[in-house]
This record gives C-alpha cells, sequence and structure tokens, in this order.
C-alpha cells in the first residue's frame, strides 16, 4: 500500500535528481579549460612552445566546440536528451585522462576531446532546460551558468595551488578535474532510464514548419553575439594572467585575480537571465551590460596601478558573467520548442564558437609580433562593440521566425506561471 503523499515526494525528488544532475553538468562545461589560463607559462617553458601555440590549448576545445555543436542535435533527437549529455560527459572525462598524460601529442588530443564532450553539454543543456522548464527558462538557466562560473572561477584559482603549492605539476593539476566529471556521471546515471523520452518530431511544429535557421536574422543575431561573447571570454581566460604578470604581479596573484574576476560575474551571471525573462526585450540590459564589460577592459591600459587593475579585473567579471548567461537564455528565449531551441543552440555555438576560436590565438600572435598587449587589449573592446550590436538585436521580442505581431512577448513568460 503506498502511503498518502508518496507519488508527490517522489516526484520532488525525481525533479530535484534532475536539477542536481544539470548542476554537476554545469560545474563541468568550463573548469577543464579554465584551468589551463594560470598555467599556460608553465606548461609553455615545459613543453618549449610558442605562445601563439600555448594559445591554442585554449582555443583547441573552441574549434571542437565548433565542428561539433552542430551534430549535438541530432544526436539529442536520436538518442534523447539525457543519453547524449552522459556520453558527453564521457568523453569529456577520457580527455581530461588523456590530457594529463604526458607529452605534447597527448596534451594536445586529450584538448580535442575535452573540447567535444563539452560542446554536447553546451549545446544540449539549454534544449533540455526548454522541455524540462519550458515556463522557468531564466530562473533554471540563472542557475546552471552560475553554477558553471563557480567552477570556472574556481578552477582558475586553484590551478597554481595544485600545481605550485602542493608540488603536483601542471599535469596532475589539471587531471584533478577528472575527480568531477565521475562525479557528474554517476548524479546523471538515473535520468537515464528518460533516455527513451527523445525530442519529438511533430509535423506540425513550428521548428518544422519554418525555414532554415540560417535564413532567420534573429538567429544570426543570437549566432554572432554567442560567439563574440566566447571571443571575450576565452580570450581573457588565456591571457590575462600574463597581461597582469607583465605588469609585474606574481603568478599566483595573477591567477587569483582571474579567479575573482569570474567570481565578482557570479551575482550578474544569475541576474541576466531572470531579468530578461521580466523585461519585454532585452536591448537595454545588453547596452547596459556592454558599457561596463567596456569600461572593464579599458581598464587593462592602465598598467601597474593595483587599485584600478581590481576595478577593471571586477567590471569585466561582470561583463562575462551577463553576456554568457544571457547569450544561453537567448537560445530558449528566441525558439518556440526544445527542438528549435536545440537547432539555435547547435548553430549558435557551432558558427559563434569557430569565431570564438580566433581569440586566444590572435591575442598570442599579436604580443608575439609587437611585445606589448596593447593591440591585443584594442581588439577585445573592438569585439565587444560588435559583441553589443548583435546583442541588441538578438535582445529584440521575436521568435527566429514569427512576426512580433504574431506572438506572445518572448521575453516575459509571467502569463505562463505563477511564479
Amino acid at each position: 500500500m503506498k502511503l498518502p503523499g508518496s507519488s508527490s515526494e517522489s516526484l520532488m525528488f525525481r525533479r530535484g535528481l534532475l536539477m542536481l544532475g544539470i548542476i554537476f553538468i554545469a560545474f563541468n562545461m568550463r573548469s577543464a579549460i579554465t584551468a589551463v589560463g594560470p598555467l599556460i607559462g608553465e606548461i609553455r617553458e615545459d613543453l618549449l612552445i610558442s605562445n601563439g601555440v600555448a594559445g591554442s590549448l585554449t582555443t583547441l576545445p573552441l574549434i571542437s566546440f565548433g565542428l561539433f555543436s552542430i551534430l549535438a542535435p541530432k544526436f539529442g533527437v536520436r538518442f534523447g536528451n539525457e543519453r547524449t549529455l552522459f556520453a558527453g560527459l564521457l568523453i569529456l572525462l577520457i580527455g581530461l585522462l588523456v590530457r594529463s598524460a604526458g607529452g605534447t601529442v597527448l596534451l594536445f588530443t586529450g584538448t580535442v576531446l575535452i573540447g567535444i564532450g563539452i560542446a554536447i553539454l553546451n549545446v544540449l543543456l539549454p534544449s533540455l532546460v526548454k522541455q524540462k522548464y519550458p515556463t522557468k527558462i531564466g530562473i533554471t538557466t540563472s542557475m546552471y551558468t552560475t553554477a558553471m562560473n563557480v567552477f570556472a572561477a574556481l578552477a582558475s584559482g586553484i590551478s597554481i595551488p595544485l600545481a605550485v603549492g602542493l608540488g603536483l605539476g601542471w599535469k596532475l593539476s589539471l587531471s584533478t578535474w577528472s575527480v568531477l566529471a565521475i562525479t557528474a556521471m554517476l548524479i546523471w546515471i538515473p535520468q537515464l532510464g528518460n533516455a527513451g523520452r527523445k525530442i519529438e518530431h511533430n509535423k506540425h511544429s513550428s521548428a518544422e514548419a519554418t525555414p532554415p535557421l540560417w535564413k532567420s536574422a534573429i538567429a544570426w543575431q543570437v549566432t554572432v553575439f554567442m560567439g563574440l561573447q566566447s571571443f571575450l571570454f576565452y580570450s581573457v581566460i588565456a591571457w590575462m594572467p600574463e597581461i597582469l604578470r607583465s605588469y609585474g604581479m606574481s603568478v599566483a596573484t595573477a591567477g587569483w585575480m582571474l579567479s575573482i574576476t569570474q567570481f565578482c560575474g557570479l551575482p550578474a551571471t544569475f541576474l541576466a537571465p531572470v531579468l530578461a525573462e521580466r523585461f519585454r526585450d532585452q536591448k537595454g540590459l545588453v547596452a547596459v551590460v556592454g558599457v561596463l564589460y567596456g569600461m572593464g577592459i579599458a581598464g587593462l591600459f592602465v598598467g601597474g596601478n593595483m587599485i584600478a587593475l581590481s576595478i577593471s579585473v571586477i567590471l569585466i567579471g561582470i561583463g562575462q558573467g551577463a553576456c554568457i548567461s544571457l547569450a544561453l537564455a537567448f537560445m530558449g528565449l528566441r525558439s518556440v520548442n526544445a527542438e528549435q531551441a536545440a537547432v539555435l543552440s547547435g548553430m549558435s555555438q557551432s558558427i559563434g564558437y569557430l569565431l570564438a576560436a580566433t581569440g586566444p590565438i590572435l591575442m598570442g600572435w599579436l604580443f608575439d609580433y609587437t611585445g606589448t598587449w596593447t593591440l591585443s587589449i584594442v581588439l577585445l573592446l573592438v569585439v565587444l562593440v560588435i559583441t553589443v550590436a548583435a546583442g541588441v538585436g538578438a535582445g529584440r521580442n521575436r521568435y527566429v521566425f514569427e512576426p512580433i505581431h504574431e506572438q506572445p512577448e518572448a521575453g516575459n513568460y509571467s502569463h505562463h506561471t505563477n511564479a
């Protein structure tokens, strides 16, 4: 005999376990990459590679994102989001172990595998959120992007203490993140029972009835915004410690400054999607974030002034945190169902990350060519201006193909929920 309320308690437990799984997947979506930035100097010296080649350690995952993001929605449709996400975690784990096994070839091979695994997670989580929480896209996106950025910041901060403070070296320091991937896989196992619940094709669905997304201006604006905010994020992750070290900062302090950048962005990471869902459109929100971000990047010109650099680091963190969560929220807010969200996510992350992949390498090459970081910082400011322009377009109150007078307010779901 079932006890009264047992069914509702079981449902609450399953929902809680699903959310916990989403959070742990998010923990893995940046940490394997952000852990590399503070260690680039040590890796470069150990393997005797140039700044440009060292920058590719951050760029290679982005290339993997670009090449494999377009395929992830197809796997999600065929095998189910839950099973495909588990496969992404497994590939990530293999990449983490291979990257730390030793030698230049294994370092870069593992880095590519890490990028493939994270690409699957990147693309399918927005689709899963649209599928499981269609009336709570903002708050759910806030939760998992905040979780993602918490561990991205933590990874940047403890890389040097693990490698130098504990004497593990850069290889064992990077391998520690495999524990996080294993934990996420264990927590996600119960969701594999839902693997048969695939994203269903419906001949009457908007995703089927509309032209390909590459014909949508909104889809391209989401794509450019996603790509260029990633260009900025990964360029800063890869090289800001080196920029700060060029001003006389110690390697450990520079690593922690990068970590502080990301921790300071956490409130913006959480609040941006919540505000985005409340507003009729997100154009003004994008513009405000862009101004703060630009002030932060411009502050990197200041040199050895620690107060100014600290303020710069905080503002960059706010800009980074708000931009990534807005980019991910746009994938749900600008789509009409889970399938369209997956396709928009695949398009924006595939093309966007290929665009972003040029960032760390360009900054490394510019420094190798000029011997200063001035042109690299100018490059970041120019890219930011284009990012804001694309974000204002993506923030319009429209779905990817529906005229504004034929749809509900795309940025406001308050009429769907009691929340």
